[in-house]
């Protein structure tokens, strides 16, 4: 219901402003297709198909050369944010097959597995991918301590949620000098441009927008960069589709980790998978990261393979403190 919502708004808003719909459509049917791949591979084989998700996404950032990043000025702004997404997204399919699998050696495999890609990801120059697939591991290490997953999922829903703020209130120049600056060093000062323009295109119309796909025939900044796009999820729907786009965008979030924390998998998987997710909308919120077909299948295939029922009985993990096997808490 909430993806065909998006798909719908996304159609009203282009037929009031004379808008192109096809790029959410497209992102749409990615998600979707993902997640039923997902929950089907998951279901009956959920380590390999976890392990294959792991492989698949980080040969697709280094065999795909507009994804990876590098010194080229060919490269237009916004190919970082994909590669780190998909190894990002990769590291996490890694680790929950890590968990799923029973195999102290094949878990062990996985682990490494996620360790390259982290490294991998040092390799290609992506600093934000490195840290954010190392983030990953060590939190789907520490996972396994955990018992009640819901306090842990509201505390990543509040992390994208604080850094979605912040993108706010950088653009509306409501942030000290210093942190602005600091944001501007590490974001470069057009990005910031980009988001200025999209909040003036958003005070505009706040309802409607100006319709998908228009932002870069009316931003200024926008001509200066390759693909016209403002280069952060949460600020290309609201300069196009409103402000309902923006809650449409963020219901779609919060709707995932509600499934997280329905689903029968171990908690270890859960948020495992809830980690990586928030961090792909980390570096949607701040990067061009969803405008990539890629990036919007392998979010949802993550997604399936951490909600899925699978049909064979999953490993317990150890209760804290002890080395022995624990009853799961799916809470």
């Amino acid at each position: 219901m909430i993806l065909g919502a998006c798909a719908s708004w996304s159609l009203i808003t282009a037929a009031a402003r004379d808008g192109r719909p096809e790029g959410v459509l497209l992102a749409v049917l990615a998600v979707a297709a993902g997640y039923s791949v997902g929950r089907i591979c998951g279901a009956l084989l959920p380590v390999a198909a976890a392990c294959a998700a792991g492989l698949a996404g980080a040969a697709l950032t280094m065999a795909v050369p507009h994804l990876v990043t590098g010194p080229r000025i060919t490269v237009p702004l916004g190919h970082a944010g994909a590669t780190a997404a998909l190894l990002v997204l990769s590291a996490g399919a890694a680790c929950c097959g890590a968990w799923a699998s029973p195999v102290p050696a094949v878990r062990l495999a996985l682990r490494l597995l996620a360790a390259g890609i982290a490294v991998t990801a040092a390799v290609l120059g992506s600093a934000a991918g490195c840290a954010a697939c190392a983030v990953v591991l060590l939190c789907s290490l520490a996972a396994g301590r955990v018992r009640h997953r819901g306090a842990v999922l509201a505390g990543l829903s509040l992390i994208a949620g604080l850094v979605t703020t912040l993108t706010w209130a950088v653009a509306a120049r409501a942030v000290p000098d210093g942190l602005a600056a600091f944001v501007e060093a590490r974001l470069t000062s057009a990005r910031v441009l980009l988001w200025g323009d999209a909040l003036d295109l958003l005070r505009g119309d706040a309802v409607l927008g100006v319709g998908p796909g228009r932002f870069g025939e009316l931003s200024p900044t926008a001509r200066t960069v390759a693909d016209g796009r403002p280069h952060s999820a949460a600020w290309q729907q609201a300069a196009e589709q409103g402000v309902v786009g923006v809650v449409l965008l963020g219901t779609a979030f919060g709707w995932v980790l509600y499934a997280l924390w329905r689903s029968p998998r171990p908690t270890p998987v859960v948020l495992t998978a809830g980690v990586a997710l928030t961090g792909l909308a980390t570096i949607a919120t701040v990067g061009n990261a969803l405008s990539f077909t890629a990036v919007s299948v392998g979010a949802g295939l993550l997604a399936g393979l951490a909600t899925a029922h699978p049909l064979t009985e999953e490993p317990p993990t150890p209760a804290p403190g002890t080395g022995r096997q624990g009853h799961r808490t799916f809470r």
